[in-house]
């Protein structure tokens, strides 16, 4: 029988009984769940704060994709529940589905010592909860120049940078130039030296223990590198890898050296020495132009890419098989005939101090001039190959008419010598939560002058610089802990903790 003969009845009913069998069909899939899919939430954690893509969610299971955009290890966690992630280095990522069963006001945080009181702490709405929200966090006003204070942490010998491993809130190491590390935990130095190597390490004028940088992981895997000249010939540079100690936190086994790089110095000054791991997880080493003209012309190997003089040079430390470091497929080198892959950057005179910042990526580089100029380099984040251009350039003034730099760029900044300013002294990149008002500032200062300023870039271009109106003598290097703390180092022994007024 065709469907044209039904009459009109049986054509209704049948259609009644397919909407019942649909409508029942939709009723079994919302009871199993399939018509409501698990609200997803990202969240990206800073030093030190969290980012969430939304901080109302509904009552049942939520996923949170969590992300480490920070320098430091941070967790993610609910502080009236047991959900919360694993430690996550910088760069890690991990998933978790949350239950929730009611309508609530939850408190989530990050449960690494210290730093929910920085700031990594927030509240998640669930639900519609009856009662009423919790006052809402105004922002602390920015921080003036005039808000600030030196605190005294110590006083050593000869010391020349100031680090703390990746998510340790207590302690801080200090470098000493002769070869020693020393500890300070919770405010207290502690007797025994982190490391003593100074039986290696050849102490001048600019030689000695010059870079400190622990490993990202260095929590799990205990490796740390440092920098410094041997005695050997000029003061050749090392740069060598060592272990924690397997029985004491606050000390390194002195016998576990490896030796990573070693660089042949034409001569002994101009070693550059700073070293840090960037937020894309490489080490970063700067190393001066190796003669300050005593055997060679001035700038002689800055210009020069089959050596690693008078460059940056960014590497990963790790040994990998049969070789005792690796090299990023991403540095503009690689593949190159003839030029050092593991060059970054180049065209330095003597790069002493620079900065990577964990937030952008951008890096800073403090590079000390001949006798006319001091100069801040600037380099986007990721943008590597660039030309500084020593010794063409002295800072924006022209040094060695003579001399070929292809596309040297010029600094972000530089200013004259005078009977006050001699040696530009590179810092860090400040993101204290305690001063928001210098958030993104490079803090610098010179070694003849000692006022500490604080320079920033916008668009690549200088944006201000400003006197921050605290001043070290003698003033050689900079630092950061794991709580974003800045220090000002000064070669007569001081160090201090850039504070907030009152603090």
């Amino acid at each position: 029988m065709s469907l044209a003969r039904w009459s009109l009845p049986l054509r209704l009913a049948a259609l009644a009984f397919a909407l019942f069998l649909g409508g029942a069909a939709a009723a079994f899939a919302l009871a199993r769940g399939q018509a409501k899919p698990v609200v997803v939430v990202h969240v990206t954690m800073r030093d030190y704060h969290f980012t969430l893509s939304r901080r109302t969610v509904p009552v049942g299971a939520v996923r949170f994709v969590v992300v480490n955009r920070g320098g430091t290890v941070h967790d993610f966690a609910f502080a009236q529940t047991r959900s919360k992630t694993r430690f996550l280095q910088p760069g890690q990522q991990q998933t978790i589905t949350v239950t929730f069963k009611k309508a609530a006001r939850l408190e989530y945080l990050c449960t690494v010592g210290g730093h929910a009181k920085l700031g990594m702490k927030g509240t998640l709405v669930v639900g519609k909860p009856k009662t009423p929200p919790p006052p809402t966090t105004t922002t602390p006003p920015s921080t003036q120049s005039t808000d600030l204070q030196l605190t005294s942490i110590g006083t050593f010998d000869r010391p020349d940078l100031v680090t703390a491993p990746p998510g340790d809130p207590s302690r801080i190491f200090v470098v000493e130039q002769a070869g020693v590390i020393k500890v300070i935990d919770d405010g207290v130095l502690q007797a025994a030296p982190f490391l003593d190597i100074s039986d290696q390490v050849q102490e001048a004028n600019e030689t000695g223990l010059l870079g400190l940088a622990f490993a990202p992981d260095y929590a799990d895997s205990g490796l740390f590198y440092v920098l410094f000249n041997r005695h050997e010939a000029n003061g050749n540079l090392y740069l060598e890898e060592f272990h924690r100690s397997s029985t004491n936190p606050d000390e390194a086994d002195p016998y576990s050296g490896r030796v990573v790089i070693r660089i042949v110095k034409p001569w002994e000054n101009h070693n550059g020495g700073m070293l840090q791991f960037g937020p894309d997880g490489y080490l970063y080493m700067a190393v001066g132009d190796g003669d300050s003209g005593v055997l060679n012309p001035p700038g002689a190997f800055a210009q020069t890419l089959n050596d690693l003089l008078g460059n940056i040079v960014r590497i990963d430390p790790r040994a990998s098989g049969d070789q005792p470091y690796t090299v990023p497929d991403t540095n503009p080198f690689v593949g190159v005939p003839g030029d050092d892959p593991e060059i970054w950057s180049y065209g330095f005179r003597n790069p002493w101090r620079f900065w990577v910042d964990s937030v952008t990526g951008d890096l800073y580089i403090g590079d000390v001039g001949e006798g006319v100029r001091e100069e801040i380099d600037y380099e986007p984040a990721g943008k590597g190959g660039y030309n500084f251009g020593w010794p063409c350039m002295e800072g924006t003034v022209v040094f060695d008419p003579t001399a070929t730099c292809p596309n040297p760029v010029a600094p972000i900044y530089d200013y004259n010598h005078n009977t006050n300013l001699c040696a530009v002294i590179g810092g860090v990149v400040l993101h204290d939560p305690r001063l928001p008002g210098l958030d993104g500032a490079f803090l610098y200062s010179d070694l003849c002058g000692g006022e500490v300023m604080a320079l920033r870039v916008k668009d690549g271009t200088l944006a201000s610089n400003d006197d921050l109106k605290v001043n070290v003598p003698g003033v050689d290097s900079f630092g950061m802990d794991a709580l974003g703390r800045a220090y000002v180092v000064s070669v007569n022994g001081p160090i201090y903790r850039i504070d907030p007024a009152g603090s």
